[in-house]
């Protein structure tokens, strides 16, 4: 896997040590080593990157600082000799926490989450935008059968022998089983409710076992929770 990386860290031997383990057991590319959180600041307004190794302790601009900083798509991993920030350093978008002096063994270890991590948010981008904008079902409704966009459809409701589809514009009553429906539906679609089928871009928050979607609140089956929260988690930060 190719991703772009940076060091951060005041200790050169610390990031001389780095750089050959990046080298040697990674095919990740470093876009640069900053010995301050103010070099790696400016670094990163000009710069895109994946993933950063940042010490904690440093003057000016701690670790913690600079984390707090980052944007969430950006994966960190923490070096230090000190593991009493470990439970303080999760409160960001942490994939590991190294304490000095990392071994190559250890090192390998976060290799192989950093790189899971990046595997499963690039999956869910692409589950994701498996619904383009443009892709549409016909609905039959009555006598009509009603074209309607994917990304328009709020959640299908089942009601007896009919569901119920709510769009952002319209409702819509069909003579199907919302088993059928469900079968037809691509990625970002999810089962969380005996009767509810909801949009994933269209959910607004979850609160008391219930989902919101603009001013409807839908309930969360038991048989559905599990699979929801951790689609949720993939996308939590």
């Amino acid at each position: 896997m190719m991703l772009r990386c940076i060091i951060v860290d005041d200790e050169p031997k610390a990031v001389d040590l780095l750089e050959v383990l990046i080298g040697q057991a990674t095919g990740w590319q470093l876009a640069a080593k900053c010995y301050s959180g103010l070099e790696a600041i400016s670094f990163l307004k000009n710069n895109e990157v994946d993933l950063v190794f940042t010490d904690i302790n440093m003057p000016l601009v701690t670790g913690m600082d600079l984390a707090a900083l980052l944007s969430p798509d950006k994966g960190i991993v923490f070096t230090t000799a000190y593991s009493e920030y470990a439970a303080e350093s999760y409160s960001y978008h942490t994939i590991d926490y190294l304490l000095k002096p990392i071994t190559l063994r250890r090192f390998l270890t976060a290799v192989k989450k950093v790189e899971d991590h990046f595997k499963a948010h690039r999956l869910t981008e692409k589950e994701e935008s498996a619904i383009s904008g443009d892709e549409y079902f016909f609905v039959k409704s009555g006598k009509e059968h009603r074209k309607v966009l994917l990304s328009d459809i709020l959640f299908f409701e089942s009601q007896k022998e009919y569901v119920r589809v709510v769009t952002t514009a319209v409702n819509l009553l069909t003579y199907r089983r919302l088993k059928d429906i469900e079968a037809q539906l691509p990625m970002g679609f999810t089962r969380v409710h005996q009767s509810f089928i909801v949009n994933m871009r269209q959910m607004t928050g979850i609160q008391d076992n219930h989902i919101h979607i603009g001013e409807t609140r839908i309930p969360i089956g038991e048989k559905f929770r599990d699979n929801l929260m951790e689609l949720i988690r993939k996308r939590t930060f």
